[in-house]
């Protein structure tokens, strides 16, 4: 292992990290909700909001992207290029997780 890998793998790990604790935060419904929805609502809106669904997929997206970062980090360290080909259904896995949960959560909200 180079000492270029052995930096990007560390970053990877702890990039990991941070998402994992984030995404604990949001399942916790602590600290800043990372949505969209939130992001861009006005200051009435946010007070209406429910947040629940929303915390919740923005912890769900947050584990994903942090295994996708283990995932980058556990191919660096064990110099098997196989196991980068795990990232491509994480990576999948979360855009169509965020694409349909927004779409439900829309839907809920208009009735």
């Amino acid at each position: 292992m180079t000492t270029a890998e052995l930096v990007v793998a560390i970053i990877a790990f702890v990039l990991a990290g941070v998402f994992v604790l984030t995404s604990a935060c949001q399942f916790a419904e602590k600290g800043f909700l990372f949505n969209n929805a939130y992001i861009w609502a006005s200051k009435e809106e946010r007070e209406k909001m429910d947040k629940t669904p929303h915390y919740r997929q923005s912890a769900i997206v947050f584990a994903l992207l942090s295994a996708v970062f283990l995932v980058i980090g556990m191919s660096l360290v064990l110099q098997k290029e196989i196991i980068q080909f795990l990232e491509i259904p994480l990576v999948i896995g979360a855009l169509i997780y965020a694409v349909v949960s927004s779409k439900r959560i829309e839907r809920r909200t208009k009735k």
